[in-house]
């Protein structure tokens, strides 16, 4: 296996809630009214520190993509799937987005998403400024 990188991210980070990798920016979000099996779940213009599966086509609720799971590369936990082609004219703009599923990460202050609620895991008490 080769040397391994890891993108450190500055400002408002999504992270794995298994190893707190840097995933994603809250800068990169486009829409946070996606959902997934298990609620929740932002679609992002940008993730990085992800491995990608092979692609597959999946039927989902607006109808069939071709998608590939993303996956942690610091722990290899599946956080979501990428967006590789849209088959409806109306879904091309997802074609090379992600989705992370919010049950799989922790937002930038700390929470996660256990069971339909926002749960704060962290030890910090920040300010709102």
């Amino acid at each position: 296996m080769g040397r391994l990188f890891v993108s450190t991210l500055q400002g408002s980070i999504y992270s794995c809630k298994h190893c707190k990798t840097h995933l994603a920016l809250s800068d990169h979000i486009i829409s946070k009214s996606f959902h997934c099996r298990h609620g929740q779940a932002y679609l992002f213009d940008k993730v990085v520190n992800v491995t990608v599966s092979e692609k597959e086509e999946r039927m989902m609720m607006t109808g069939m993509h071709t998608v590939v799971d993303i996956f942690c590369v610091g722990c290899g936990s599946i956080v979501g799937w990428k967006y590789e082609a849209a088959q409806d004219k109306q879904q091309k703009y997802k074609e090379g987005k992600f989705i992370l599923e919010r049950f799989k990460v922790m937002g930038p202050d700390g929470s996660m998403y256990v069971l339909g609620q926002e749960v704060h895991v962290g030890e910090s008490d920040t300010e709102d400024a």
